[in-house]
């Protein structure tokens, strides 16, 4: 891995840099990335003080499946993933397709996935910024969908949790469009805060899984 090209620059710049950035490491995030943003279809109220309103562009939401495939297995063995680029951690699934890039991770499998990229931050993210961030995700997301936002302590360190829906990129094979649940984490520890993302298709049961792999994160 080379060294982080993070340097010291604002949180709220890097995180809107290296999401592009980590989204690329995967076929499946880098068409996410390119995709243009659509419309928020959110009947869901906004929490802790972040509003949502609609989303800008010209994608509809695509269909919630209502046999949704992509659960991450129950009994799926977990790995730690180490990053010394972008000193961090975390416990990921077994077998998932991994790409790597400097700070920057991907872990894909079928509808799942994770992107983690880190950076050098002197204070913990807050609702005020997630507020920031909506904005800019609703901007860059397709068919951006706004679902909740709060304030976290985890063991790993303290910030924000930041849950929104939209379309996934299409399948390379069958140009299917699915629609995506994303857990974003942003927290901060010792001098640098990483941003965790974890995402499938909606109405996927994967609690247990994000939790386990939220709870696992280290800041070092």
């Amino acid at each position: 891995m080379t060294n982080s090209t993070a340097g010291r620059w604002p949180l709220a710049v890097l995180l809107a840099v290296t999401l592009t950035a980590a989204a690329a490491c995967s076929a499946r995030a880098q068409s996410v990335a390119k995709q243009r943003p659509g419309p928020s279809a959110s009947s869901a109220p906004a929490s802790d003080g972040v509003t949502a309103s609609p989303g800008a562009g010209t994608q509809r939401p695509a269909p919630v499946e209502s046999n949704p495939p992509g659960d991450i297995p129950d009994n799926i063995a977990y790995v730690t993933y180490r990053n010394a680029a972008g000193r961090y951690s975390f416990l990921h699934p077994e077998g998932w397709a991994e790409q790597a890039a400097a700070v920057n991770v991907t872990f894909t499998d079928k509808l799942n996935g994770i992107i983690a990229t880190s950076m050098a931050a002197t204070a913990a993210p807050t609702l005020g910024g997630a507020q920031q961030e909506v904005a800019r995700l609703r901007s860059s997301q397709p068919a951006f969908e706004f679902r909740s936002a709060k304030a976290i302590k985890l063991p790993g360190g303290s910030g924000v949790l930041i849950v929104f829906r939209r379309n996934s990129a299409p399948d390379p094979v069958t140009g299917r469009v699915f629609r995506d649940e994303v857990q974003r984490y942003e927290v901060y520890s010792a001098g640098h805060a990483v941003v965790l993302d974890l995402f499938g298709a909606v109405g996927s049961d994967n609690v247990d899984p994000y939790t386990k792999i939220s709870q696992s994160l280290r800041l070092a």
